[in-house]
């Protein structure tokens, strides 16, 4: 845990709900992407209360962002330590968008099969 000294100029910093709302998240998801490890451990106030700054806000809307495509936090998580270490993850994040695609294809191919099977027995009870 990281703590910043009182008094050695905490501007341009936010609590855990002002970021949570400047990155359209809750404070439990800012809480539990900290805890996961998708976002640094947060600088502390000799309080305890939890300190981010626009950097921190950044990484949460990305998380959003990527959790609205239903990117798994596991995915999630190594998008950011490349981009931790300065690589630029573009040809993972597409593999991996391309592999959700192609989940989210079969689905659709399964859920189309069985409306048709039900529309068949559906038919078959009325006729």
């Amino acid at each position: 845990m990281k703590v910043k000294a009182e008094g050695s100029g905490m501007a341009g910093t936010m609590t855990v709900g002002q970021a949570a709302q400047a990155a359209g998240l809750t404070r439990k998801a800012v809480r539990l992407y900290e805890h996961r490890g998708l976002l640094p451990p947060a600088l502390r106030t000799p309080a305890g209360y939890r300190l981010y700054n626009q950097e921190d806000v950044d990484t949460l809307t990305f998380i959003r962002r990527a959790r609205a495509l239903d990117l798994a936090l596991d995915d999630i998580r190594a998008i950011l330590a490349l981009r931790r270490v300065g690589a630029t993850p573009c040809t993972q994040v597409r593999g991996m968008l391309d592999a959700r695609i192609a989940e989210i294809d079969k689905a659709v191919t399964e859920l189309l099969a069985l409306r048709e099977s039900r529309r068949d027995a559906t038919s078959r009870d009325n006729g």
